[in-house]
């Protein structure tokens, strides 16, 4: 199983710890997607960076269509975001399963 993250906020008032830890999962710049392994390490780095990201499990015919890619671009949702302030999901941020296959055909 491999895990997809998507950052959903920029650089502005970002702690070191969690800049850092965002820079290690590959998350740079602002609608960046990045493919992971579903590692405890790696949920526990998603776990700490939550309130500037989305995650969940990627979706088998997702995986075989990204597979070769480590990270690409995408463009901002389609009808927007519900939030970028609460969790999911009455909101845009932190985990959310099978559900992150719909924010990507959105922000295709």
């Amino acid at each position: 199983m491999m895990l997809c993250a998507i950052r959903l906020k920029g650089e502005i008032e970002v702690r070191g710890d969690v800049a850092d830890t965002m820079q290690m999962l590959g998350l740079k710049k602002k609608f960046t997607v990045v493919i992971l392994p579903d590692k405890p390490e790696t949920r526990g780095m998603l776990q700490k960076a939550q309130n500037f990201l989305t995650w969940g499990e990627l979706p088998a015919d997702l995986e075989k269509e990204f597979s070769g890619k480590k990270s690409f671009s995408l463009k901002p949702p389609k009808g927007g975001f519900k939030s970028l302030k609460q969790m999911y999901p009455k909101g845009d941020l932190g985990y959310r399963g099978e559900k992150i296959n719909e924010l990507i055909k959105r922000m295709r």
